[in-house]
């Protein structure tokens, strides 16, 4: 069921066409890192660490190396001397941690690499790594984040402090604001839980080092390979340009293969090691579950809200932890990113998040999904619905009451950053359509009359997109990064085909059907006559330092620069046209004739193919003007954010570009016998601007929808008190499946964005929708047993426990309500 306000499309855009990408996806054609074979190609694998912290008081891999079949090893030690650390995005002393791409000297989370065998089979590469002998001294596991903070046992010698950063966010007149409250509500804790993406490919890499012409060559999966690159080629004493990435085909990223660059530099040097043989290593499952990159864990502590007597949030005040793991890494720019979204959906002026991040000896995280900002969104939701409980407002109109009206965009939030479009009540109104809110409102009152545990709830998010890397400045003065950037290339080759490069690297999101619509609206053709390279290369891709694809940013980064490069090849085809036409370029129009596309005099039958045009520019050169020999019809564009570098110390600026939101409305009951939470219903509205292809946005939505319902219900990344991670395998991490979902009812608005040429939105991190619904549902169901959903993940086995500890009297005081009371 899909309900829409797309606009009607004139042209190719707005219009839900088949993605180019499946012709070969679906018939098996893709190429991914794993399916590439060279020639002499050997296979690393790695030895890792089974305890969650301890010292590594010898390494010894001579009955491996002895083994027929093994080329080489690496250890830790070996590798420190051959490289130099990893440079740290924080600032003192959190950029004194020591990072290699290997353990050196202690392990500091369970799967961390300690050494690494290449064979010439990954059979013999396990064999041989299961003849690695390393004696470990066990040293205490640091597993909470909170205990982390208070620095009884250190991970990072070097830094001396478990915290990576601290900092206060503090905005409007915060104790005013609760000062003339009507209500006060103390809320004590909160937890948002760690999960991860589970793509369907693993991580995996091919490195080759070249000893005649002194390059590496790597084939990655690396989602953001010009930062990738940023950090391996100092590292490894290169210059960036004797460094060539390529990807092709990615099986799913959610930006945790971000990440994956150490596992490159250890490729890299093991391939050097191997005489310039290529090294390949494809990560096995269990591998991606315990050392990949898991999501940001966090926890809330100490809330105090202010509301009016309408229910109105005045002001929040809180203290959060950040888990970021056993190395920072792409930390700690978390602990600014959420704040692009700092007041949430709501008109929220006054507000003080004293927000501080710590190592833990836990896997390391990534950007995963929604990164940071999904924490805080969920947090915002969570704090917005308790109080609708304490109050007695029902769910629907506390939103109303507090969201940011449409008439108020473009609204600059506390913070100063720019929400450039949306209509949250719009969203909530077809939402409750698409669900049947009267309906379920009176099976909900009529089964909490017959004692069934049965709720519905409503989550808003926002999917800001397009960062402003200036925000690293925030938590890092020194930072050598601001702006954002995306190039593209667009050219007739010499037969006159029309083809497009742009410097993003796609993992599923239909970048070349999407870039084949805008190229063939501009061009006045078909979009079969668009060819977009596949993937993604440092050295045939125009790119930027910038480019990848990340932050919900393709459509309006990657899409503006093709639109500039095209928009300029256009300009030199009229030109050239009108030389070869002897007509005025006013007289000229795009499109498509006998010999395919063509550029004719306006009511006549003048035309010129495209390849007679490139035939002019590329090898019949001497019959052109002298005017007209600088247009190449091979034109490169790079599309710049109009940012600026954020006020440091007011911790004040516009953080990124645009704005998507999704609202959802949860309809869940727990079964008394089984706790088994059960979605009886699911409604998903989105708004994302104009739409450039409505079937891969509802695709997307989908796909977000599923990852925010397993992150809810089913997947967790748990550990217990000695750092061993429970749930590394499939069977107990038990990701979500077409089984698992509810059929979701969908819809979409659009209120297109003043920041983008197109009006287009990023999209597609929309996964905390999920998780704030559904904790909400989950919360009406429960709160007349007084329980307080107060983590993000509920299955039956935590449900059964909250509510037994509810009964045994075991649970603390969670939420306190004061009236007419000063902070």
């Amino acid at each position: 069921m899909a309900t829409s306000t797309h606009s009607k499309a004139s042209g190719w855009v707005g219009r839900s066409l088949k993605r180019k990408e499946d012709a070969r996806l679906i018939r098996g054609k893709g190429k991914f890192v794993d399916d590439i074979k060279l020639l002499g190609m050997f296979h690393l694998v790695f030895v890792r660490s089974p305890f969650a912290h301890a010292k590594i008081t010898g390494v010894d891999v001579s009955a491996a190396e002895a083994l027929p079949g093994v080329v080489c090893t690496l250890t830790g030690l070996e590798i420190s001397r051959l490289i130099d650390p990893f440079f740290e995005i924080g600032p003192s002393p959190s950029n004194k941690i020591l990072d290699y791409p290997m353990a050196v000297d202690r392990a500091r989370y369970q799967g961390e690499p300690i050494a690494a065998v290449v064979a010439e089979s990954p059979a013999i590469a396990e064999d041989a790594a299961e003849l690695v002998r390393v004696d470990y001294e066990p040293l205490d596991a640091v597993i909470d984040s909170e205990v982390a903070a208070t620095d009884t046992t250190i991970l990072h010698d070097a830094m001396g402090t478990n915290v990576v950063w601290n900092g206060i966010f503090e905005y409007g007149e915060v104790e005013e604001a609760f000062a003339k409250a009507a209500h006060i509500i103390h809320i004590d804790h909160l937890h948002m839980h760690r999960f991860s993406s589970t793509p369907l490919e693993n991580n995996a890499v091919i490195a080759q080092w070249d000893d005649n012409d002194q390059r590496l060559y790597f084939w990655s999966n690396n989602s953001f390979p010009t930062i990738g690159i940023q950090l391996l080629a100092p590292a490894l004493h290169l210059r960036m340009d004797q460094v060539r990435v390529q990807t092709h085909d990615i099986g799913g990223s959610f930006g945790i293969k971000i990440t994956n660059y150490p596992q490159m530099a250890v490729c890299a040097l093991a391939s050097r090691k191997a005489n310039g043989a290529p090294i390949k290593w494809a990560e096995t499952r269990s591998e991606h579950m315990v050392s990949s990159a898991h999501g940001n864990e966090r926890t809330f502590r100490d809330t105090c809200v202010a509301l009016d007597n309408d229910g109105v949030i005045l002001a929040v005040d809180s203290r959060h932890i950040d888990d970021c793991g056993a190395y920072p890494r792409y930390e700690p720019l978390g602990c600014v990113i959420w704040s692009q979204v700092t007041p949430a959906t709501y008109r929220l002026k006054n507000l003080r998040i004293d927000f501080t991040q710590v190592v833990t000896n836990k896997c390391p995280v990534g950007p995963n999904r929604g990164y940071s900002r999904m924490q805080h969104l969920w947090f915002l939701e969570r704090v917005l619905d308790i109080c609708s409980h304490e109050l007695n407002i029902p769910a629907d109109e506390m939103r109303l009451r507090n969201y940011i009206r449409p008439e108020e965009f473009p609204y600059t939030t506390p913070n100063g950053c720019i929400y450039d479009s949306g209509n949250y009540p719009g969203m909530l109104k077809l939402a409750k359509e698409l669900i049947g809110w009267d309906e379920w409102q009176a099976e909900r009152t009529k089964a909490q009359a017959d004692g069934r545990w049965f709720g519905i709830g409503i989550g808003t998010t926002l999917d800001s997109g397009t960062n402003n890397f200036g925000q690293s400045q925030i938590v890092n003065p020194q930072a050598p990064f601001s702006g954002n950037s995306q190039a593209a290339n667009a050219k007739l080759d010499i037969y006159g085909e029309v083809i497009v490069a742009v410097g993003s690297v796609p993992q599923g999101q239909g970048h070349e059907t999407t870039v084949s619509q805008v190229v063939a609206d501009i061009l006045n053709i078909r979009p079969e006559m668009v060819n977009v390279r596949v993937g993604f290369d440092t050295e045939r891709n125009v790119h930027t330092g910038h480019s990848g694809t990340y932050a919900s940013q393709f459509v309006v980064s990657g899409l503006s620069a093709v639109n500039g490069a095209v928009q300029q090849l256009k300009a030199e085809m009229r030109k050239l046209a009108a030389f070869a036409l002897q007509a005025s370029e006013g007289e000229l129009d795009f499109g498509v004739g006998k010999q395919g596309p063509e550029i004719r005099v306006r009511g006549s039958e003048k035309a010129v193919p495209y390849i007679g045009l490139a035939n002019l520019a590329n090898v019949n050169t001497a019959v052109v003007p002298e005017e007209l020999r600088s247009l190449t019809l091979n034109c490169r564009y790079t599309w710049r954010a109009p940012f600026k570098v954020p006020d440091v110390q007011k911790k004040y600026g516009n953080l990124t570009l645009t704005y998507s939101s999704q609202l959802h409305i949860a309809v869940i009951e727990i079964d008394k016998q089984t706790y088994i939470p059960k979605i009886l219903d699911y409604a998903a509205v989105d708004d994302c601007g104009h739409v450039i292809n409505p079937m891969i946005v509802a695709g997307q939505v989908h796909g977000a929808t599923a990852h925010g319902i397993g992150a809810a219900l089913m997947e967790r990344c748990a550990y217990d008190e000695n750092g061993n991670m429970l749930s590394s395998t499939f069977s107990d991490y038990t990701p979500i499946t077409a089984v698992n979902m509810p059929n979701v009812k969908y819809g979409n608005i659009e209120t297109p964005s003043p920041h983008s040429y197109s009006g287009a939105k990023g999209m597609g991190e929309g996964g905390g929708a999920p998780l704030h619904c559904i904790s909400a549902a989950l919360q009406d169901a429960l709160y007349a047993e007084g329980l307080i959903i107060d983590d993000s993940h509920n299955n039956a086995s935590t449900l059964f426990e909250l509510i037994q500890k509810k009964r045994r009297g075991e649970l603390d005081l969670n939420v306190k309500v004061e009236r007419d009371a000063v902070h």
